[in-house]
């Protein structure tokens, strides 16, 4: 154990090669990893939910081909081959997609992130509308219009997590997983990182290679705010020296630097004061009257707590919500899964009587400081809305006239089933998995309720992921 996290010495190659069996991203083990070529060019036909293209071969097998676009003739290469469909990538670009576009990251295609860069923008968003409604489709729900909330900027991650390999000849990696994959791949740049982390990748870089312990760093966690540029490292256990280099390199660059220590519970220590990490939102922004000497709201947030990774879309977003419930002064409004006060604060700011509540005790806490920081009185319980028993009391106790729904990827269904025996009169559901929202949302349509909004809000630039909001009323 004393040599721990330190440089060893290069070993050489064992010569050995292969093509690495990788998984194929549903769970199910694949039949083959072979890569084989198709017999013929297939024709894209749609793209798949998740964003590759949609093919059949002539005997009508499905094929899910990586980077492909509708309307384009590829050849490809099957790498996965299963029982109902293959898995395969573009070999050779045929016809070529008017929407298709260049890549602006250097990166693309290796690194996991970000695989939509090839699809222009406006098709990007075109194609997250589409799923919304398909998927509402299959639970019998027809969608009019999916409106579609956007930012201005392509850089726009404020939150990241590199990760560090030391490899057998001491060179240094540092960035993101290859798709499907636990290989790290080595970035020197990440398109849509905010500037003040994209600049800190190169430096971070040569800083690994100075350590004398590289292989005690995990990973590093960049976190940019208004108010200050953080970066925090995962080591196994301290080390003196290597701590004196982090230190010189904060000071440099200008950053707050934070450090994880420990295997299993790791504890964070500060080099220096705790900075104070806050999200700010302009009231005037939100289309509230200030009734506050300042016009924002400023809530604070610690290391590890959930915080969405792009400021402008989730301002835009929030602002969306309180639009839409347009809360008169006193509306009962419940807010559930309800996190660090992201729709609480701005909706209690609005006028509204606010009921919070969260499963974490921790993030109970944070809400009740930001409202008593912010001088608004709101309601924070902590609650396991995953409990159909504690829900049914929730709804019994608070007559609300709107509730406001923002639950993780596993969704709200026994707040749905609930609400179908306790109306409100308008529901705000805020939805990271469009999928597990349409379970959702058939529930409440059948128990009475009709949408009345539908936005997707495109939280995450040139990926298939979304944030989708659904404004339900209850129609007697």
């Amino acid at each position: 154990m004393a040599m721990l996290g330190k440089r060893r010495p290069p070993r050489p190659a064992s010569g050995h090669s292969g093509l690495a069996r990788q998984p194929s991203g549903n769970g199910a083990p694949a039949k083959s990893s072979v890569v084989t070529d198709a017999d013929a060019p297939l024709v894209i036909e749609r793209l798949a939910h998740d964003g590759r293209g949609v093919a059949h071969h002539p005997v009508g097998k499905t094929v899910f081909v990586d980077r492909a676009l509708p309307g384009e003739q590829v050849d490809v290469a099957v790498h996965v081959t299963r029982k109902r469909f293959d898995e395969a990538h573009v070999k050779t670009l045929v016809t070529r997609s008017p929407q298709r576009v260049e890549p602006p990251c250097a990166h693309f295609g290796h690194c996991g992130g970000c695989d939509l860069q090839h699809l222009a923008l406006d098709a990007q968003r075109a194609h997250k509308r589409e799923v919304v409604s398909e998927l509402m489709a299959r639970q019998g729900l027809r969608l009019e219009t999916v409106e579609t909330i956007s930012g201005q900027s392509e850089h726009y991650r404020r939150r990241a997590r590199l990760g560090v390999k030391v490899d057998g000849q001491g060179a240094v990696r540092l960035g993101f997983r290859a798709a499907n994959s636990h290989r790290l791949v080595d970035i020197d740049q990440c398109h849509v990182l905010v500037p003040s982390l994209q600049s800190l990748i190169a430096p971070l870089k040569q800083l690994l290679t100075e350590l004398e312990a590289p292989r005690s760093v995990g990973h590093i966690e960049l976190l940019a705010t208004a108010q200050a540029t953080v970066v925090l490292v995962r080591q196994l256990k301290e080390q003196p020296q290597d701590g004196l280099r982090w230190q010189a390199f904060a000071d440099q660059q200008g950053v707050r630097l934070g450090t994880w220590l420990g295997r299993e519970s790791p504890s964070l220590h500060w080099y220096g004061a705790a900075p104070a990490l806050e999200e700010r939102f302009s009231l005037s922004a939100l289309g509230v009257s200030a009734a506050q000497a300042a016009d924002e709201l400023v809530l604070q947030f610690a290391p590890g707590d959930f915080l969405q990774v792009n400021a402008e879309v989730n301002q835009k977003m929030v602002a969306q919500v309180v639009a839409w419930l347009s809360p008169a002064p006193g509306m009962q409004l419940l807010d559930l899964f309800a996190g660090m006060g992201n729709f609480s604060v701005p909706l209690a700011a609005a006028g509204a009587r606010v009921h919070a509540v969260e499963g974490s005790a921790t993030m109970v806490e944070r809400l009740a400081a930001n409202a008593t920081r912010n001088r608004l009185s709101v309601g924070a319980q902590q609650a396991d809305l995953n409990d159909a028993a504690t829900v049914k009391a929730l709804l019994r106790e608070h007559s609300a006239e709107a509730i406001v729904l923002d639950p993780p990827r596993s969704g709200a269904e026994a707040v749905c089933q609930a609400l179908g025996r306790q109306k409100v009169a308008k529901i705000a559901y805020v939805s990271c998995d469009p999928a597990t929202l349409a379970r959702d949302a058939a529930h409440l349509v059948h128990a009475g309720y009709r949408v009345k909004h539908v936005a997707v809000a495109d939280m995450f630039l040139h990926t298939a992921h979304m944030e989708t909001l659904m404004l339900f009323e209850y129609a007697g």
